[in-house]
């Protein structure tokens, strides 16, 4: 059962999708289109929920503003965590100028973007597994656009695979990232031992953490 509505914030109007189920507890999250999603029980009426809503004005003004950051990082371009103009020229060249690309279509600018994100991506990776003591093998560098993970790590065949978005992040939340999969090759899981490990190579991690959250 779903039932929606229009909810006021900040003199912004919102989209409320509340779908009942038969959980005790009402959960609250915010949709890539800054709908307001609520999964509550069945007995719980429109004005209750407009209640709860209410009582979470905080809550909701952090998590729409992490959607709108999100939202401006897919729709601008960002490189290495700085944003760049696109400013079409009639040359084929690629210049990269104070915070300026210069490039004549589309098609050139996502074939250098391709090209950097596996050179980055590389030469991180391999100066990374450098930093480490243990004895772990050198990954197989995989790279695909992910939803939901930053990376991946798969001890079967030795490989880590990094999101393609990470080029848009400095090249510090890059470097967390893939120290956490290296880690992974010394404890395959999240135990206090490998949250050492990650926080020995990267002592200051938990500011990628909360930046690759946002």
């Amino acid at each position: 059962m779903e039932v929606t509505f229009d909810y006021k914030l900040d003199g912004e109007t919102y989209k409320v999708l509340v779908v009942k189920k038969s959980n005790k507890n009402t959960y609250i999250k915010i949709k890539d289109d800054l709908t307001i999603y609520v999964t509550t029980n069945y007995l719980t009426s429109k004005r209750e929920v407009k209640i709860i809503l209410d009582n979470e004005k905080e809550f909701l003004r952090k998590a729409l503003s992490r959607v709108r950051k999100k939202m401006e990082k897919e729709e601008l371009f960002y490189y290495l965590g700085k944003k760049y103009d696109i400013i079409k020229v009639p040359f084929e060249n690629i210049e990269v100028d104070d915070g300026k690309i210069f490039v004549k279509d589309e098609k050139i600018l996502e074939k250098w973007l391709k090209k950097e994100i596996k050179r980055v991506f590389l030469e991180r990776l391999e100066y990374n597994y450098n930093l480490f003591d243990e004895d772990i093998p050198f990954p197989k560098l995989k790279i695909r656009s992910m939803k939901t993970r930053w990376g991946v790590c798969n001890k079967r065949d030795n490989s880590v695979t990094l999101n393609s978005k990470l080029i848009k992040y400095s090249i510090h939340e890059i470097d967390y990232v893939i120290i956490h999969e290296l880690s992974h090759f010394v404890h395959f899981d999240h135990s206090r031992e490998f949250w050492e490990t990650v926080q020995y190579y990267m002592s200051d991690y938990k500011k990628a953490v909360a930046v690759l959250k946002e």
